[in-house]
């Protein structure tokens, strides 16, 4: 989460990239193999925390 708010590079393990469709503003990066954070990064220091699920869950 400290990275994110600062829009510092996160491991490549966490295949952290720009959503598209709908979800253009958004990111996903993964917290587990399977569980993903669904976050937007609003300004400089505003991190949101939008949804965390596995891919099925959050129909990506």
């Amino acid at each position: 989460i400290e990275l994110l708010v600062v829009d510092a590079a996160l491991e490549i393990r966490h295949r952290d990239h720009a959503l598209t469709g709908n979800w253009k503003d958004y990111r996903d990066c993964h917290v587990k193999p399977d569980l993903v954070l669904i976050y937007r990064l609003i300004e400089a220091d505003r991190l949101v925390l939008v949804r965390l699920g596995s891919h099925s869950e959050l129909d990506l």
